[in-house]
């Protein structure tokens, strides 16, 4: 897979399709993931517009992320990574810390964002430093933990191949980088942020997602001026992979509303 070095010193990964005139969706990937995970979605926006989708430092196909990496370091490197790929602005979709990092990014760089979609996130987690410190004990061993999680990420009875594409994925991933990402989502604090987002917000959350409940979106919806808020129905914290359809039919529309009042 293609690779980039930001202006930050990140050699990220990404992989891409589609192109024309529209403008450009990027995809922000979970801490349990990386870019793969959003092959539906670069399936199905490909077809209209451009699709890229990537991985933070130290997952993937990127290089390691130094120790004290953050979640404004992952932002940074995405942005430089859309102006290295000749992407000036783009809609922003993001699923649980990707969320976080796509309020990150419009944050440090507001112009990049034509709009924001959060899914399955949160501003300021009421658990997340209990979730943060169990993470870290159970990192030693990446494979065991994603035996052991995957049936709470997924609504039940979840699909087979859904189920084992998650603990394949997760089971890869360098625990190293796990941790550096395990504290960027479950310690972020951003209520302030999102209470300062200007750009049209689409919030979506899985009705039976048990790690960020259709609760902690709701909240996130009311932070953010004029946001929308839309449940998936018979999908846990992955909507994107759960209801793929139902998933990409929400985002569409929202974006296609946002480039055509942008005409």
């Amino acid at each position: 897979m293609p690779r980039i070095i930001t202006n930050n010193g990140y050699d990220i990964g990404y992989e891409e399709a589609g192109g024309g005139e529209l403008t450009p969706i990027v995809f922000l990937h979970g801490v349990g993931s990386d870019k793969s995970v959003w092959r539906p979605q670069l399936a199905f926006f490909g077809q209209f517009r451009r699709a890229v989708a990537f991985d933070y430092p130290g997952y993937g196909d990127s290089d390691p992320a130094p120790e004290g990496t953050t979640r404004d370091d992952y932002a940074s490197a995405i942005i430089s990574g859309m102006h290295e790929l000749g992407m000036d602005r783009a809609h922003v979709c993001g699923l649980s810390l990707g969320g976080v990092i796509a309020i990150a990014m419009n944050h440090a760089d507001a112009d990049r964002c034509a709009s924001l979609i959060l899914a399955d996130t949160f501003a300021a987690h009421p658990d997340g430093q209990a979730i943060y410190e169990r993470s870290l004990v159970a990192s030693e061993n990446m494979r065991a933990l994603a035996e052991g999680r995957v049936d709470a990420l997924l609504a039940q009875p979840a699909d087979p191949a859904v189920r084992s594409e998650v603990v394949e994925t997760m089971g890869n991933i360098d625990p190293a980088a796990f941790r550096i990402g395990a504290e960027a989502v479950w310690l972020a604090e951003q209520r302030d942020r999102a209470e300062h987002i200007r750009v049209p917000t689409l919030v979506l959350c899985g009705t039976e997602d048990r790690i960020t409940p259709p609760a902690l979106s709701r909240e996130l919806t009311h932070l953010i001026p004029g946001a929308r808020y839309e449940e998936i129905d018979r999908a846990g914290h992955l909507t994107n992979l759960e209801q793929a359809e139902a998933f990409n039919t929400l985002v569409s529309a929202f974006i296609r509303g946002v480039d055509s009042r942008a005409q």
